[in-house]
């Protein structure tokens, strides 16, 4: 059964998450508070709703996260890593508030954690992942410090590209198994960089396609459950590629309507679970980029809405 979209309830869901303080879920998820402003901000901008939280407490807070070397913690008091930093930045970049950072500090930061190889460390701890590769190349992109003023971006975009596997897929180090979530960060990198031309298209299109299930949900590799998530990772990489008319869309609409909430709003994982901000994100996400009428249009390599790129002067893909 194919259900309405419930705009209106997801919007009070995302409003009302910063009031469950009495939950187990709000205190044991306190070290992605900054993600999670970030995933329910950028649905509500989606849902053209962007003034349903108040934008200085929103500001401040993100600040409150920042640390003497520019770099930001998941909240307050945490330490500071390449994905929070990434989300900070997204933040204050939706809500016109960049000015209130010193962009050369934080790019400089940045490019600190860029290795010999052109790979990036997602913290002092030096992880390899192709996660902190696309952090470090999209944050650079929105900061407009992309460059080789701060890294080295040939060497970057070399490591990324030899993480590329056999099925035109990539992972998070080389050599490692293609993940859906892995390809997203390597295509949208490489998208950022302008450098598709080293991507196999129709290999990895196919690849990527072939992650629908009959249930018209996707999966982010072969023998895997369906998730709402893949309605972002996968459509993305299919939309940057060109190749988004591989999949049936109206199965995949259905998939994500079925999977809200309909009585407190949210998204979940799959039809029948408990909705998450972080579901509710990409759901809202995937159902833009499948042309869905009533959401503002998100940009595939960013996963940030259309209208905010262009007001940072960013080329459309």
């Amino acid at each position: 059964m194919t259900l309405n979209f419930v705009s209106d309830l997801h919007v009070k869901y995302i409003q009302e998450l910063d009031t469950k303080k009495d939950s187990f879920e709000y205190w044991a998820g306190e070290h992605l508070r900054l993600n999670g402003v970030y995933w329910g901000l950028t649905a509500l901008h989606l849902l053209g709703r962007g003034d349903a939280l108040e934008r200085n407490a929103v500001v401040e807070y993100v600040l409150s996260c920042q640390h003497a070397n520019g770099a930001f913690g998941g909240h307050v008091g945490h330490d500071p890593h390449l994905l929070y930093t990434l989300s900070a930045v997204q933040i204050l970049a939706t809500l016109d508030a960049l000015d209130r950072i010193t962009k050369h500090q934080i790019a400089t930061y940045v490019a600190s954690l860029q290795q010999q190889d052109g790979s990036f460390a997602g913290d002092e701890y030096s992880e390899i992942d192709t996660r902190f590769s696309y952090c470090a190349i999209s944050c650079l992109s929105l900061l407009g410090c992309l460059s080789s003023k701060y890294i080295d971006v040939d060497k970057a975009t070399l490591f990324l590209h030899s993480c590329t596997n056999f099925d035109g897929g990539y992972g998070s180090v080389p050599g490692a198994e293609s993940h859906s979530g892995q390809i997203f960060c390597c295509v949208g990198a490489l998208a950022i960089l302008n450098r598709l031309d080293l991507v196999e298209t129709d290999k990895l299109g196919w690849w990527l396609a072939e992650r629908q299930l009959k249930n018209g949900g996707l999966n982010g590799r072969p023998e895997k459950l369906e998730d709402v998530c893949y309605s972002w990772w996968v459509l993305s990489c299919l939309s940057i590629l060109d190749r988004i008319h591989w999949i049936n869309k109206d199965k995949l609409v259905d998939f994500i309507l079925n999977a809200q909430d309909t009585e407190t709003g949210g998204i979940a994982d799959r039809p029948g679970d408990v909705a998450d901000v972080f579901h509710t994100l990409f759901g809202v996400a995937g159902l833009s980029l499948l042309g869905y009428p009533g959401l503002d249009a998100v940009d595939p390599r960013y996963c940030m809405p259309v209208k905010v790129l262009q007001r940072l002067g960013l080329s459309e893909l």
